[in-house]
């Protein structure tokens, strides 16, 4: 597919926050989370939704699809779905003797995995290469997938009955997981009146956008400048997961990456073409505490991975200096460990 022309970042803003507008005529009181969500998609990234069941984790994937534009897919992960289920599988054609590629719901704009870990770590590896290089392989043939392409995966804590818990290699290939969380009182009370209004379940969501239009966002975010002193604070906090005596595993340089990217999309999304370093504290959670593993006596302590990112913000120096817009310190942020 030929790169689009990028948007600027006044109409990438625009059209996002019509997205969000959108989406938030069905679903409450998750604007943090949708917001967080539509930034990691503007980065090129994937979104993981882990939280109790019934929260409208898979309303909101589906709406965002919907505002989106994107071919939407669902598979709902049971402990007996298999890879070729998601990926697709050579069938033999009887008519011409031969066997014919029959794509899976893996080759969709969106696919929704919903209840991920709720299914095997053999079929959870089958989004793997999709995720990671927009493409699979079956049967010896590599099969490029559709542009844009992005996951949207649902979880439940694994305290919950049947479920597995998600490799690290997986969890790390989601660029952000977000926590929902209950809605407050009056919250509730508006999904109540507005499911009594509709006298119908279904919540439509009105296209906004389309694809297309969408790979033009996110060109117009690659082509936003970063300032090497915000590009250097992304790295401390990142080599800063792999010191805490808390834990035994830290984030990666893909971490540092996604934290990076998704702070500059969330920068654009405030409609500004400079990554402050409140940007990248605002993401950091989402962005890395899913890739931190614990030591053996921290998670016996009760201490969580988001525990762990909010003491470092406190510890971590943020850079003295962030300059607004282009210029010899700013760096492209496009490049890197993918």
């Amino acid at each position: 597919m030929t790169t689009p022309a990028p948007l600027s970042v006044t109409e990438v803003a625009a059209r996002s926050d019509a997205v969000l507008a959108e989406v938030g005529t069905v679903v409450v009181g998750m604007q943090d989370a949708l917001r967080t969500a539509l930034a990691a998609v503007l980065a090129g990234g994937h979104v993981l939704f882990e939280d109790v069941p019934g929260l409208g984790k898979t309303l909101a994937a589906r709406s965002l699809a919907s505002a989106l534009g994107l071919d939407f897919r669902r598979v709902q992960c049971t402990p007996d779905l298999l890879p070729s289920d998601i990926t697709g599988s050579s069938v033999f054609d009887p008519a011409t003797a031969s066997f014919a590629f029959r794509p899976g719901p893996v080759f969709a704009g969106l696919l929704l995995a919903d209840e991920i870990n709720r299914t095997a770590p053999k079929t959870q590896s089958a989004l793997l290469e999709a995720m990671a290089e927009r493409q699979v392989t079956v049967d010896g043939e590599t099969y490029r997938l559709p542009e844009p392409f992005h996951v949207m995966a649902t979880s439940n804590p694994v305290e919950y009955e049947g479920t597995y818990p998600l490799p690290e290699a997986q969890l790390d290939r989601f660029m952000v997981r977000l926590a929902v969380g209950y809605p407050g009182r009056d919250g509730e009370t508006d999904v109540l009146l507005r499911r009594l209004d509709r006298r119908h379940e279904a919540a439509p969501v009105r296209t906004v956008v389309d694809a297309p239009t969408l790979l033009a966002m996110q060109a117009g975010v690659e082509a936003v400048p970063v300032d090497a002193d915000v590009v250097r604070y992304c790295v401390d906090l990142a080599a800063a997961t792999r010191e805490h005596a808390a834990v035994e595993v830290g984030a990666s340089p893909r971490g540092s990456q996604a934290l990076l990217l998704v702070a500059r999309a969330l920068a654009v999304l405030s409609g500004r073409d400079f990554v402050a370093p409140e940007d990248v504290k605002a993401v950091a959670v989402p962005a890395l505490a899913h890739r931190l593993t614990l030591t053996p006596q921290t998670w016996a302590a009760g201490v969580q991975p988001q525990d762990v990112v909010r003491d470092l913000l406190d510890r971590v120096p943020g850079p003295t200096t962030a300059r607004a817009g282009a210029g010899a310190g700013a760096v492209r942020s496009g490049v890197g460990t993918a």
